[in-house]
């Protein structure tokens, strides 16, 4: 590794929300937050590694208040953990009015970036130490959601979903464009967060009969392997369980070569949102209830409220 000197820690973005962000509910949309997250952790992640990186994991992401089209955004990008080759970064999302520039918090999360070389293999990266106490404490803080990564994602992989199950569900294919391109030539991570939430929020509005819904979680957000411009991408979303004014779902998003059919789509993505249904005053409205059914419904319907108590007994 070239000798250099260290890169700073953190990184802000600033911008205006444009009338192109707005979701269906006429605030920012979720999935155009999450692009603004992805893309604020890049650039801290390749300032501070000096390489290209690439989106492995982000975690909880709790929608505390919406973004309006016209607020002034600011997304405060920190490395405060790293490993041999991987970056924890907190990212931290405020907005507010421009006239006054007073931000208010809507949002925080923790995002793992991994540097590549040029030929895609994990490659070191500067190692963090501490400096204050306020540093080591967010550090450990890091080390305490890798354990939470940890249990979410065992959770998550002995989970079974087939064409047994009978929850509803949504299914999106198109071909990544070119617009959709990140600065290593692959599809950008945030661009397929917002895949996920487009394919959730047109699930919760069949289930409900209304678009005014909105993501107020995405969490163990996982990606297992780079998705390519050109190939044909699958976002399926389906229901795992409604409490009363949630409904938390479930969504997989595979590619492959279109060329080679549908049978050769491999699973890119995974993640668990929950979305609400508001009222004309933004208030959340109950959901409609859904029964489990099979066995495997019954499984994935505790498997949503397995995912919820491991988020409580972190605090998260």
């Amino acid at each position: 590794m070239d000798e250099r000197p260290t890169p700073p820690r953190e990184i802000t973005l600033r911008f205006l929300a444009a009338p192109t962000d707005a979701g269906h509910s006429g605030s920012v949309s979720a999935g155009r937050v999450l692009e603004w997250i992805d893309k604020a952790g890049y650039a801290a992640a390749a300032g501070w590694s000096g390489n290209y990186c690439v989106t492995a994991y982000v975690g909880n992401v709790r929608f505390t208040r919406p973004v309006e089209v016209g607020d002034l955004v600011e997304v405060t990008a920190t490395v405060v953990h790293t490993g041999r080759s991987s970056m924890h970064i907190t990212v931290d999302v405020a907005s507010g009015a421009p006239r006054t520039r007073r931000l208010e918090p809507a949002t925080r999360c923790l995002i793992v970036f991994v540097a590549v070389d040029a030929e895609g293999r994990s490659t070191p990266v500067p190692p963090l130490v501490p400096a204050t106490l306020g540093e080591e404490l967010q550090q450990r803080w890091a080390v305490r959601r890798a354990e939470l990564r940890a249990e979410v994602e065992a959770a998550m992989a002995g989970q079974v979903y087939s064409d047994a199950g009978t929850a509803p569900r949504v299914t999106m294919r198109f071909l990544a464009a070119p617009t959709d391109v990140n600065w290593g030539g692959k599809v950008h991570g945030g661009i397929v967060m917002r895949w996920i939430d487009e394919a959730a929020h047109v699930l919760a509005t069949r289930w409900t009969g209304s678009a005014d819904n909105v993501a107020i979680f995405t969490g163990g957000v996982r990606f297992y392997r780079p998705l390519r411009i050109g190939h044909l991408v699958e976002v399926e979303a389906r229901l795992l369980h409604t409490g009363r004014t949630s409904m938390h779902v479930g969504v997989h998003v595979r590619s492959g070569d279109p060329a080679e059919g549908e049978g050769s789509l491999e699973l890119t993505t995974y993640c668990r949102t929950v979305f609400v249904a508001l009222d004309a005053e933004r208030r959340a409205v109950p959901a409609p209830t859904w029964t489990p059914v099979s066995d495997e419904d019954r499984d994935l319907d505790a498997h949503a409220l397995e995912l919820v108590a491991i988020r409580e007994r972190f605090g998260d």
